[in-house]
Parts: C-alpha cells; sequence; structure tokens
C-alpha cells in the first residue's frame, strides 16, 4: 500500500498521519484495543490487507481474533470502531454513551479521527486492489476464500 501511495506524495502523507494518531490513541487505549479498533473497522469496511494485517498482529500477541473475549470497555471502542465502518459512520446515541463514560471528548475525538484515517486507508486498498503482502497470506481468515482485495488489481511491478 506504501508503494502504491508513494505515486503520490500528498497521498502519501494524508494517510501516514495514521500512525500519529495511533501515537495519541495508545496512551489511553493500549495498543490491543488500538488494535482491536483499528480490526473491527477493517473488517467492517471489509479490507482485505487490513483486516489480516491485524489478525496477525492480533494472532502474533497470542489471541484468536475470531474467539476474542472483550471487557465492557473494550466492547464498546470495538462498536464504535464497527459504526465508523458503516457507509453512513453513523454512531447510535447507546454507543456514543458508553464511549462517552470512558473517554475525554479530547481522546473521542482522537479515536474517531483516528477510526477515520483507517477507514480511508481500507478505501484506498480497496478501490485500487492493492494485493496482499505475502508476509499476510498465511494469516487470511480461512473462511473469506479471497486472495486479493475486490477491484482493479494494481501490478505487483507498478505498487
Amino acid at each position: 500500500m506504501k508503494a502504491t501511495l508513494l505515486h503520490s506524495i500528498p497521498a502519501y502523507d494524508a494517510l501516514m498521519t495514521w500512525y500519529d494518531l495511533r501515537n495519541t490513541v495508545v496512551p489511553f487505549l493500549g495498543e490491543r484495543l488500538a488494535d482491536l479498533f483499528s480490526h473491527a473497522i477493517s473488517v467492517g469496511t471489509d479490507c482485505l490487507i487490513c483486516s489480516t494485517y491485524f489478525r496477525k498482529a492480533l494472532t502474533d500477541a497470542g489471541e484468536n481474533p475470531d474467539e476474542l473475549t472483550l471487557d465492557e470497555r473494550e466492547q464498546a471502542v470495538v462498536e464504535f470502531g464497527q459504526c465508523l465502518a458503516q457507509p453512513s459512520s453513523r454512531v447510535p446515541d447507546e454507543v456514543y454513551a458508553r464511549l462517552a463514560a470512558l473517554f475525554t471528548r479530547e481522546q473521542i475525538v482522537a479515536l474517531t479521527a483516528f477510526g477515520a484515517m483507517m477507514v480511508a486507508t481500507n478505501v484506498v486498498n480497496n478501490a485500487l486492489g492493492i494485493e496482499l503482502d505475502d508476509y499476510l497470506l498465511g494469516y487470511r481468515k480461512v473462511d473469506s476464500g479471497r486472495q486479493t482485495a475486490d477491484g482493479p488489481s494494481i501490478p505487483q511491478d507498478e505498487r
């Protein structure tokens, strides 16, 4: 994906702010919950690359991404991410209320922006049909049966 983005430096610069936002949310979420949030969004947008990347991160941390145990705080954040992944990105009042009981307004804004950048990354991968990197092949969700993202595939040498 990064190689593709380098065809447009402004696009690359914009989407790489995901890392700055991740660094902003990790202190109040923790690494695991930041990954769970990103995974929930990537699954919701059907992004093969990002959902598989976060399956790998969770698996490498000793988790089974298909059988996660979430506490109430984690469940609230994951549900928020699932809402952001929907076409309207609307968050039901009850989901927002649970989030607002756990985080400050500043944290919610940072989390929302982080989620929005995750969605943007997913859109680029899906729209351009960027292929799954070889190192992620073994982490694909078995029942997905997909080898590449939907959409036009960009030849490997053009990425």
